[in-house]
């Protein structure tokens, strides 16, 4: 029986993007499916951040910004002049590195993104906290005291709280930008848990903090290197047998 094809959630069309002279990213083209864990990596300097900034227009005020091609959302250029910005990243959210929760309670800072866009309906904020700090494997451990700050959270909690924040705008795809960067081997292993099961209502596209996270977690993984896309295969294939001898060395560490 014929398997169907994988819908391409994200499209990179060609994109080339530069803060000056130099650019950050050449000619980029790549695919990014629906439902799957996407891997972005490579060495500092090589694109993979900007790549991921640009999903959800971050980099949008960067002086002397310039970029050419097309990303596309489902088949919409979310770089056209009529374009919803805001709309936009509520469909796309994203969890930086460093964990940064707002000043108020666990419960709060679900709730956040909710109220901002105008939710008042206790029991559906109620469901929402509820969900997203499931889907974020943090509820079992704060389900009891979600009224205390979350600054009292370790760092691993504040980090799928953070993550939790983001799923309760009920996003579309979700960027994670070395999201276990500062977390000990313990909360690292709950966090790659969580997008295992996350992968199955998210489109997940994340920037890891190490070879052997990548390799761990990539359904899809992409390599970049001074601004290129090397090569972009399903991650089991791309870890162990590259197309790329560039792929192969920065993988077994001859560089990097």
């Amino acid at each position: 029986m014929t398997q169907p094809s994988p819908t391409v959630k994200v499209r990179f069309d060609q994109v080339t993007y530069s803060y000056g002279a130099a650019p950050a990213l050449q000619n980029i083209t790549l695919d990014v499916y629906a439902n799957t864990i996407t891997v972005f990596f490579g060495p500092a300097g090589s694109g993979k951040t900007t790549a991921l900034r640009l999903i959800n227009r971050l980099n949008d005020l960067a002086e002397g910004a310039r970029l050419s091609g097309r990303l596309l959302l489902d088949g919409q250029d979310i770089y056209a002049r009529n374009a919803d910005v805001s709309a936009l990243r509520r469909r796309v959210g994203m969890v930086f590195a460093l964990p940064l929760p707002l000043p108020g309670t666990i419960r709060e800072n679900v709730t956040y993104g909710p109220r901002l866009a105008g939710l008042r309906d206790h029991a559906r904020l109620a469901e929402l906290t509820e969900r997203s700090l499931i889907q974020a494997a943090l509820w079992n451990e704060v389900k009891d005291r979600l009224d205390d700050p979350a600054t009292a959270l370790s760092g691993g909690q504040q980090q799928r709280l953070c993550i939790a924040r983001s799923l309760a705008l009920e996003p579309e795809v979700l960027l994670l930008d070395e999201p276990t960067s500062g977390l000990d081997p313990i909360s690292t292993a709950r966090v790659e848990e969580s997008l295992f099961q996350l992968k199955s209502h998210y489109t997940i596209i994340i920037v890891p903090h190490s070879i052997q996270q990548a390799a761990r977690v990539a359904d899809w993984a992409a390599f970049f290197l001074k601004g290129e896309m090397i090569e972009c295969q399903e991650g089991t294939a791309l870890f162990t047998t590259p197309h790329d001898q560039r792929t192969e060395d920065y993988i077994t560490g001859r560089f990097g």
